[in-house]
């Protein structure tokens, strides 16, 4: 790939009071042109990842990356969507930018700002990302559309309770650790597992541990050419990004097989050159903890419907064979919509410069990424590896 990741930045994700839109995306655009060691005037295009969907007040957000630095001024910026795969999207169109030649180096940026929204309002702005003519009327909205797909699994394969709750206790675990995390507390695997006041049903056979957090957040990378990558202070390689997308109706895709997600995988796989054995750590999309048991099936860790088995036997734990979201995933990291695929590739690239403190993996040389929008509708799958 002609494009590496040479700098990086990454807010809080949570309740994040007297933030605003605007004020993350300062910050981390800032933060991540000092981490580069470069100045604004560097910069050669920037693409800013905001799903918003109602969130934010202010729409048109673009040129809010501009705020950080007056040199910016009259850089060309674009603000991409691709629901909750926002983040990558902008990540795919920056390195699409360095891959055409048109710019050498590229400010991607990823923001939401959600806690400032009424609950049911929430509700209504995530559910934007299915399919409404068969979705619209889903009771607790986007939770309520993977609570069908929850059930539907547990009617295919059995009552996959033990394994959900596994998945929960394993990224909590991992999120103690993350100092960028919602929410840093082991809850263990009987509180996960067992309904409480404290851990309701929320839909269908999903708890509430079985479900990422509504958060504020933002997370920015510098992307640059081989040729300027190699004069940086750091670079992180792409071996391989991929888009897949699929169609939006749940009704016209077997919704158990999360098949764009495979095509992106092996698409990505086959372009880097690899197999999944040859990878260090996964990042992957737990929007909720049914999600992370399928995906290990979609990207091959498991045959289909022995997604479980991967999860009860310890093999995506931080010392299994292929740990599964070190960084404590959207469940205990957060899930600010437009900011978590760019967070998921900062983290990797972390994770690959031995600088990821706590949720570090020990001689990380490989990592994958797979994040994704709607109901593996927008899939993308990188493969991250360290260069200097």
């Amino acid at each position: 790939m002609a494009a590496s990741i040479v700098g990086w930045a990454h807010s809080p994700f949570g309740k994040l009071e007297g933030e605003t839109v605007e004020s993350l995306i300062v910050q981390v655009a800032r933060e991540a042109l000092e981490h580069t060691g470069i100045g604004a005037d560097d910069v050669d295009e920037i693409v800013l990842g905001h799903f918003n969907g109602g969130f934010s007040a202010q729409d048109f957000t673009a040129s809010l990356v501009l705020q950080a630095d007056e040199r910016l001024r009259f850089k060309p910026a674009t603000r991409v969507e691709n629901a909750c795969a926002t983040g990558s999207a902008a990540v795919r169109q920056g390195i699409r930018a360095i891959e055409s030649g048109a710019a050498r180096i590229v400010l991607v940026v990823g923001v939401e700002q959600m806690t400032t929204t009424p609950g049911p309002e929430i509700g209504r702005n995530l559910l934007k990302a299915s399919y409404l003519p068969e979705d619209a009327d889903t009771p607790s909205g986007f939770a309520g559309v993977f609570g069908k797909i929850a059930a539907a699994y547990f009617q295919r394969h059995g009552d996959q309770s033990d394994a959900l709750a596994y998945i929960a206790a394993k990224n909590h675990k991992n999120g103690v650790e993350n100092p960028y995390a919602q929410m840093r507390r082991d809850f263990g695997f009987d509180f996960c597992r067992n309904e409480s006041d404290k851990n309701p049903y929320v839909a269908g056979p999903l708890k509430r541990t079985d479900c990422s957090l509504v958060s504020d957040g933002a997370a920015a990378l510098v992307l640059a050419n081989e040729e300027t990558a190699l004069q940086m202070r750091r670079a992180v390689a792409f071996r391989a990004n991929q888009h897949v997308q699929d169609f939006l109706p749940m009704s016209k895709r077997d919704i158990l097989l999360f098949e764009g997600c495979s095509e992106a995988w092996a698409r990505s796989l086959k372009q880097a050159g690899v197999n999944l054995k040859d990878l260090s750590f996964v990042e992957t999309h737990d929007c909720f903890t049914i999600a992370e048991l399928i995906e290990y099936e979609a990207m091959g860790l498991a045959k289909p419907g022995q997604g479980a088995k991967v999860a009860l036997e310890g093999l995506t734990q931080k010392d299994g064979i292929l740990p599964v979201n070190p960084s404590g995933g959207l469940k205990a990291k957060g899930h600010p919509i437009g900011a978590t695929g760019v967070s998921m590739h900062a983290l990797s690239a972390m994770q690959l410069k031995g600088e990821a403190g706590g949720i570090q993996i020990k001689d990380a040389t490989l990592g994958g990424i797979f994040n994704m929008g709607g109901a593996a509708v927008a899939n993308y799958v990188s493969i991250l590896e360290r260069v200097k």
